[in-house]
């Protein structure tokens, strides 16, 4: 572990528990191969000693963890070090799938932005407690890229057509959502948050759903927006086809619907096409099947222009304005 590394991920056990604290606040805790590696080190270490359950969190309030450091990763393309990206990527994965496996409780402790590989971090757990203060998404067709960290096991396995929509749309979800799709597991007020570790640790031998629901507020599951729109959002996007989700899009001709599209619109093609066929396929792979797919579709997409673009656009020059390479959805002749 480096330096910078063993600051940026602050690790300790206490009353049998496992206490992770993600902190690189001023980039929103963008994961660095670095920070992959020194969790995996701490996760592997732990897995010899004797714990209750693991709790990971942040140490900022406005992030759990925004994602992979997407724009080092543009970086190494632009540079072509393959090698560089292929160790952020490969130990990322390893990562998640050890995050899935592992033999204790894993509890997630999501306030703030949870955007890609945030999700990685928690969704493979058992536990995600979600704040009022929960952003959740997956949005990667719009900077070129796909939704992975193993998205191609856990969306499809959304209620419904809710996975497709979350990754071909990008589009950010609450806590109400999340408790909703079932991403999230337990809401726990942010001003509770500090108090989860040492509840666990004061009952060892009580089932942390338990432990979890005696600290949780009242669920904003009620308020849930994607349940109002639950029955036009699996007629259009559990449609088999890129273009025939479209064409049912603008049928429904709703609020939700053109903004839908809308998102569609702004995405890469090539993003959408990919992350189409990787999403259809996910239902019936493993998680370590889906997480082999997504190393081998790395290798190629992030060498690809809509790729550069999207990262340029979006988290370098912030213009928001990509040039994707086959134009629009709404430049493309619709399907008849």
């Amino acid at each position: 572990m480096t330096d910078t590394a063993a600051v940026e991920i602050l690790a300790d056990v206490r009353g049998g528990v496992g206490r992770i604290l993600v902190n690189r606040p001023r980039a929103l805790n963008a994961l660095t191969t670095d920070m992959v590696v020194a969790l995996d080190q701490v996760l592997a270490e732990w897995e010899h000693t004797p714990l209750s359950a693991v709790v990971l969190a942040s140490t900022s309030a406005k992030a759990f963890c925004a994602g992979g450091d997407i724009r080092t990763i543009r970086e190494h393309s632009l540079d072509g070090d393959a090698e560089a990206s292929e160790r952020f990527f490969a130990g990322e994965y390893r990562l998640n799938a050890r995050i899935a496996e592992y033999p204790v409780p894993f509890v997630s402790l999501i306030d703030g932005l949870c955007m890609g590989g945030g999700l990685g971090l928690s969704v493979h757990g058992g536990f995600r407690v979600v704040t009022e203060r929960a952003v959740l998404a997956m949005p990667e067709t719009g900077i070129g890229f796909f939704p992975d960290v193993g998205a191609s096991y856990f969306l499809p396995r959304l209620p419904g057509a809710i996975g497709m929509y979350l990754g071909l749309t990008g589009s950010r979800i609450d806590a109400a959502d999340a408790l909703y799709t079932g991403l999230g597991t337990h809401f726990v007020p942010a001003d509770g948050l500090d108090a989860v570790g040492d509840a666990l640790a004061h009952a060892p031998g009580e089932p942390v759903d338990a432990v979890l629901s005696r600290l949780a507020g009242r669920s904003p599951v009620a308020k849930s927006r994607l349940a109002a729109v639950r029955g036009d959002l699996d007629w259009a996007f559990g449609a088999a086809t890129l273009g025939e989700i479209e064409k049912r899009l603008r049928r429904l001709d709703t609020d939700w619907a053109a903004g839908a599209l809308a998102a569609l619109e702004s995405a890469s093609p090539q993003s959408l096409e990919i992350t189409h066929a990787l999403l259809a396929r996910g239902r019936q792979r493993t998680l370590r099947e889906c997480l082999d797919a997504e190393l081998a579709l790395t290798r190629t997409t992030i060498r690809t222009p809509d790729f550069l673009e999207g990262v340029r656009a979006a988290l370098v020059d912030k213009d928001r304005s990509p040039t994707w390479q086959r134009g629009s959805l709404a430049g493309r002749s619709r399907p008849s």
